[in-house]
């Protein structure tokens, strides 16, 4: 079992080390190389810049049993599909049940934008999202242990 993590945007990476270097489970961050990374645990993989490398870069090295934490619905539908758990930044688990329903409402949201009705935009982070993104991430690894 690996870590991965789609870095670009990430806010809660020292959250995700932290739980990763605890279990003594590989953590792998992925960005592309318009971003800087440095970290005392993981594993940095820069990809060329370039429409959705950092995504497929994930996506051909996801394996079974893996956990992607990623806030794309596009990286998230096909990590299930290869059996790999899915954590969105604020600790939501993706799953074969949800997934449709996310979809289905981000495609709503993107008819109301074209059509210019504009809502609020996403709420800031607070501290029960960190809470609630390690607790996920520690049943998805104490799920595939």
């Amino acid at each position: 079992m690996k870590i991965y993590v789609d870095a670009d945007a990430m806010p809660s990476i020292g959250i995700i080390e932290d739980t990763a270097r605890q279990y003594q489970i590989l953590c792998i961050l992925v960005s592309d190389d318009s971003h800087q990374l440095t970290s005392f645990y993981s594993t940095i993989i820069t990809v060329s810049k370039g429409y959705q490398s950092v995504d497929m870069w994930l996506i051909n090295h996801l394996q079974k049993g893996d956990i992607v934490i990623t806030q794309d619905y596009g990286v998230a539908v096909l990590a299930l599909t290869k059996l790999a758990k899915v954590i969105n930044p604020k600790g939501m688990i993706y799953t074969n049940d949800n997934i449709d329903t996310l979809l289905e409402q981000r495609h709503q949201k993107q008819k109301l934008i074209r059509q210019k009705k504009y809502g609020k935009g996403p709420k800031k982070r607070t501290i029960q999202d960190d809470v609630q993104l390690k607790k996920s991430l520690i049943t998805c690894i104490e799920e595939e242990l």
